[in-house]
C-alpha cells in the first residue's frame, strides 16, 4: 500500500488534529500492514476496492491470511471489516450495488475470474452468519443437507434399492460434525427434533457443524457470538480457538475484548474503508504503530 494522507470524512476541530469523528489525522505507513509469518497464506488479498455505488467502503486493502490461525478484523461500525469479509467468498455478488476491484487468491487462483465455480467456492470458503440461522428442519438434516446436495450422502428408498445407501456414513458425519462443534452431548438423544427448538447458542454452534460438513478449509464468522449470552459466547469462542487447529477462521468482531481472546493476528479498519494496522493480536492491542489504532482500543473514539 503506497503512503497517502487519510481523506477524512468530517471537519477538523480548532485545534487541526483530530476529527469530529475523534480520529487523530495520520499518515499511514505501508509497514503497519506487512505482517510477517510463518507458512503459506491460506488468502492473499491485493489493491482490494470495493464500492456500493458511487460510495467506496474499501480502499486499496492488502493482506495475507495465515492458514490454520485466527485473524481478527476489528474496527468500529461502517469502516468495512463486514463488507471485507463477505469479498472472501464473493457473497458481496448478491449486492446488485456492489463493484469489486482487485485480487484475492486461494489456492494460487484469484476467486473473482470468470471461470470460478461459486458453488464450489463457498464449500471452501464457508460462513457463519450473526444471526443463527438454522433450516427449519431437524438436528440431522441440517447437518446432511450440504453434503446431499453436493452427491456426497445417497439415502433413501432408490439409494437402498440400488444397493449405495449411505446411511451408515451419514451418520457417521452428523456425529463427527457436531462434536466438532460441541454440541454432540446437548442434541445426540434428540437428532430427529428440529433445530429451531434450540437455544441461540445451541443453534448457532449447530450452524458450524453445517458448515464443517462440507469440508471447508477456511470459515468466515460476521460478529458470530454478538446476539448471545456471556455463556452462550464463551462456548461459541472456546470452540474457534479449537477449530483454528484445523481450519482458517476469519472473525468479525465488535469485542475487542473478544478479539483479544481468541485471535492470532488482528486487523484494524478505521473510517473509509482503509486497512490501518495488521500485526500479531498481543502487538496490537499492547503496543499498536498507529495513533489511531492506539486511540480506537482504548475509547477514545468508536
Amino acid at each position: 500500500m503506497s503512503e497517502t494522507i487519510k481523506e477524512m470524512d468530517s471537519e477538523q476541530n480548532s485545534s487541526g488534529s483530530q476529527t469530529t469523528k475523534g480520529e487523530t489525522e495520520e499518515r499511514i505507513r505501508a509497514d503497519w500492514v506487512e505482517y510477517d509469518f510463518d507458512g503459506q497464506p491460506a488468502l492473499s488479498v491485493e489493491d482490494l476496492d470495493v464500492y456500493y455505488g458511487d460510495e467506496q467502503a474499501i480502499q486499496s486493502v492488502s493482506m495475507d491470511i495465515p492458514e490454520k490461525s485466527v485473524t481478527a478484523l476489528i474496527g468500529p461500525s461502517g469502516c468495512g471489516k463486514s463488507t471485507f469479509l463477505r469479498c472472501l467468498n464473493r457473497m458481496n455478488d448478491r449486492i446488485k450495488a456492489a463493484r469489486v476491484d482487485g485480487n484475492i487468491e486461494f489456492h494460487g487462483q484469484n476467486i473473482y475470474d470468470d471461470d470460478v465455480n461459486l458453488v464450489e467456492l463457498r464449500k471452501r470458503i464457508g460462513m457463519v452468519f450473526q444471526q443463527p440461522n438454522p433450516f427449519p428442519k431437524s438436528i440431522r438434516d441440517n447437518i446432511a443437507y450440504g453434503p446431499r446436495k453436493h452427491g456426497e450422502l445417497d439415502t433413501g428408498l432408490l439409494a437402498r434399492l440400488l444397493g449405495r445407501d449411505d446411511s451408515e456414513e451419514e451418520e457417521e458425519l452428523v456425529e463427527r460434525c457436531l462434536k466438532q462443534a460441541a454440541i454432540w452431548d446437548e442434541v445426540n438423544d434428540r437428532l430427529d427434533d428440529n433445530a429451531l427448538g434450540l437455544s441461540g447458542g445451541q443453534q448457532q454452534r449447530l450452524c458450524i457443524a453445517r458448515c464443517l460438513s462440507v469440508e471447508p478449509e477456511v470459515i468466515l464468522m460476521d460478529e458470530p457470538a454478538s446476539a448471545l449470552d456471556p455463556i452462550a459466547t464463551s462456548k461459541i469462542e472456546d470452540l474457534i480457538q479449537d477449530l483454528a487447529e484445523e481450519y482458517t477462521v476469519v472473525i468479525v468482531t465488535h469485542s475487542m475484548q473478544q478479539a483479544a481472546r481468541i485471535s492470532d493476528q488482528t486487523a484494524v479498519f478505521l473510517t473509509g474503508g482503509e486497512l490501518v494496522e495488521y500485526d500479531n493480536t498481543d502487538k496490537i492491542f499492547e503496543n499498536p504503530e498507529s495513533q489511531r489504532v492506539e486511540d480506537y482500543i482504548t475509547g477514545k473514539f468508536g
